[in-house]
C-alpha cells in the first residue's frame, strides 16, 4: 500500500518508529544547543528594553523642560500685559482729568 507520494506504508512506519526512538536523545541535544541562543536573544531584548526606558525618560524630561519654559513665557507675557494695561489706565486717566 502506497501513501504520501509513493512512500510505502512500511517505510512510513519505520521512519515514525525511528523518530520515536531517537526523540529522547535528539531533543535534549537540540535543547542544549538552542539554550545559549535563546539566552542571547532574551539578553538582547532586555538590553533594548532598558535602553528604550532611558530614551523615553530623556524625552519626557526634555518635554517637561519645554513645557515649563512655555509656561514661564506665558506668565511673563501676562505680567507684561497687565503692566501695560495699568500704565495705559494711569496715563489715560491723567489725560482725562486735565
Amino acid at each position: 500500500m502506497r501513501i504520501f507520494n509513493g512512500m510505502k506504508l512500511g517505510t512510513g512506519l519505520l521512519i515514525g518508529a525511528a523518530a520515536v526512538l531517537a526523540a529522547p536523545i535528539v531533543i535534549p541535544m537540540v535543547t542544549a544547543a538552542m539554550r545559549p541562543l535563546a539566552r542571547a536573544a532574551i539578553r538582547g531584548g532586555l538590553m533594548a528594553y532598558e535602553r528604550g526606558k532611558v530614551i523615553v525618560a530623556e524625552a519626557q524630561e526634555d518635554f517637561e523642560d519645554l513645557m515649563a519654559e512655555a509656561k514661564a513665557e506665558m506668565a511673563h507675557e501676562s505680567e507684561e500685559g497687565i503692566a501695560a494695561s495699568k500704565k495705559k489706565a494711569i496715563s489715560g486717566g491723567s489725560k482725562g482729568g486735565n
